[in-house]
Formats: C-alpha cells, sequence, structure tokens
C-alpha cells in the first residue's frame, strides 16, 4: 500500500485534536496535519506553522523528519521518526 492511501485510510478516522489551522491526526506513518486552508502557502511556511501549533497539543516535532502530501482531503504534512 502506498504512503498517499495510508494516509488518506488515516484521515477517515477520529482526530486526536484541532488547532486554528491543522486538524491531527495519528497514522501508521507518523502524527499527521491536515491543513485546513487551502491558501497558496509555501510549505516550508506551513510546516513552521504546523510545528509551532503541535505544541499546543503537546506534540514536540522539531526533531522529526517532515513529508507533505498532497490528499483528496487537502494538504497532510506528515512528522515521522
Amino acid at each position: 500500500m502506498e504512503i498517499k492511501e495510508l494516509l488518506e485510510e488515516s484521515l477517515e478516522l477520529e482526530s486526536i485534536g484541532q488547532t486554528s489551522q491543522f486538524i491531527w491526526f495519528a497514522t501508521h506513518i507518523g502524527i499527521a496535519a491536515l491543513s485546513k486552508n487551502i491558501e497558496n502557502e509555501k510549505s516550508s511556511e506551513l510546516i513552521k506553522k504546523a510545528i509551532n501549533e503541535g505544541k499546543e497539543l503537546n506534540l514536540d516535532l522539531i526533531r522529526e523528519e517532515v513529508e507533505v502530501h498532497l490528499l483528496k482531503k487537502g494538504l497532510s504534512i506528515v512528522f515521522y521518526s
């Protein structure tokens, strides 16, 4: 199964929380932050925002690897070790 398919499945499950710009999910790959906005922002800026907002949910994402995926539900930033 491809990464995008795994992420799509995980986004159908209950979220672990929400912040002002993201809906957060625990996935088989890591923590996914689904962007609530459709604005054209650089992915580097979105990653910075996600790291900062993750702190609201007690997520320390600063040292994690990061991937950005465009999914059916929107832009998802995945943090994993």
